[in-house]
């Protein structure tokens, strides 16, 4: 439907812009607390707080900082917060076996945060690469990623963190076939009421480098992820790709990166209306980050702009590692 409006002079589209108060009243997007997910990082220790180098403002933090981190998200009225495990590299193998162990990083953090902070939501990472020899997301031989193999590795470790009291699930590996296999070990496991947040469109993207020198993937990374995540090439992949995870018993679905893929987000909320997600990735705050520190941009306002684009998009909600700062200057108003 086309709007009906009078021509100028009768129409002035600037009489709606002429004050704070009109144009507050007047807007069509805005971006709320409840609309963060905040990415975490972990490491071992107690009281140990590692900077990112790549990601400044960003630390790894040991389970008690992480619970203390989660309380404090709680307060600011971030309603997840989702976890990511730095690996001892003496622990990783070409098996991953660690990935579903009961006493991993990530499944001690899940259950010291629930018992201390239970009102916040925890979301988890489902792919191998935090704990794989290799750097992958999959399980490798002979240089291949393999597939099936890898969906029995990822069920064995949804099913450990779901065990560990995770409210939902992020597979973020993209094997084929992922979703329903989980969805249905799941309720088999009697976990009926734990959520799945697909990574449904992963592009293989340059936007990563952050992120996997945060969790330690970056030097055991041989070759590239071409292979399984996306071309960033291909638009109408993406809604199969969305299509098959929801139809697998996918609660929610997210695209990864966020701003380069806006339009993919826009397409996946407009063809199936469900829960849509937006990951703001390492490459994006850090490139945010670096400019507003130079001076070059104004960073408050670049970080709530972002933000506002991924909703404006038809984002449910974003994990940006902005979370905090944002909660605080929407709660300051």
């Amino acid at each position: 439907m086309q709007p009906v409006q009078a021509s100028y002079p009768l129409t002035r589209f600037r009489r709606l812009r002429r004050t704070p108060a009109l144009r507050a009243l007047t807007q069509e997007t805005t971006l709320t607390v409840g609309d963060l997910i905040w990415p975490v990082f972990l490491c071992d220790g107690v009281q140990e707080r590692q900077p990112v180098g790549s990601m400044p403002g960003v630390d790894r933090l040991s389970l008690d900082l992480a619970v203390e981190a989660a309380a404090k998200a709680s307060d600011l009225g971030i309603p997840v917060i989702c976890l990511f495990p730095y690996t001892d590299p003496k622990v990783k193998t070409a098996g991953c076996e660690e990935a579903w162990n009961p006493e991993n990083l990530t499944n001690r953090a899940i259950r010291a945060i629930k018992a201390q902070v239970p009102d916040i939501a925890v979301m988890t990472d489902v792919a191998l690469d935090p704990y794989n020899l290799h750097g992958h997301d999959g399980l490798v031989v002979d240089g291949i990623i393999l597939n099936d193999e890898t969906v029995e590795a990822l069920v064995r470790m949804a099913l450990a963190q779901a065990e560990a009291g995770a409210d939902i699930l992020g597979p973020s590996d993209m094997m084929d076939g992922r979703i329903g296999a989980m969805r249905s070990a799941l309720e088999s496991a009697g976990h009926k009421e734990t959520a799945i947040l697909s990574y449904a469109a992963k592009y293989a993207s340059a936007f990563y480098g952050p992120f996997r020198d945060a969790v330690g993937a970056t030097g055991a990374l041989k070759g590239d992820k071409k292979t399984y995540q996306m071309n960033p090439g291909n638009r109408d992949e993406a809604l199969r790709l969305v299509a098959r995870d929801l139809a697998e018993g996918a609660d929610m679905v997210m695209v990864k990166p966020g701003m380069p893929y806006l339009d993919i987000c826009a397409r996946v909320k407009e063809a199936f209306g469900a829960p849509t997600f937006a990951y703001q990735v390492s490459g994006e705050y850090a490139m945010i980050l670096a400019a507003a520190r130079n001076g070059w941009l104004d960073g408050e306002r670049a970080m709530l702009e972002s933000l506002l684009a991924f909703k404006r998009a038809g984002c449910d909600g974003i994990l940006t590692y902005f979370a905090p700062e944002v909660a605080r200057l929407l709660r300051l108003g």
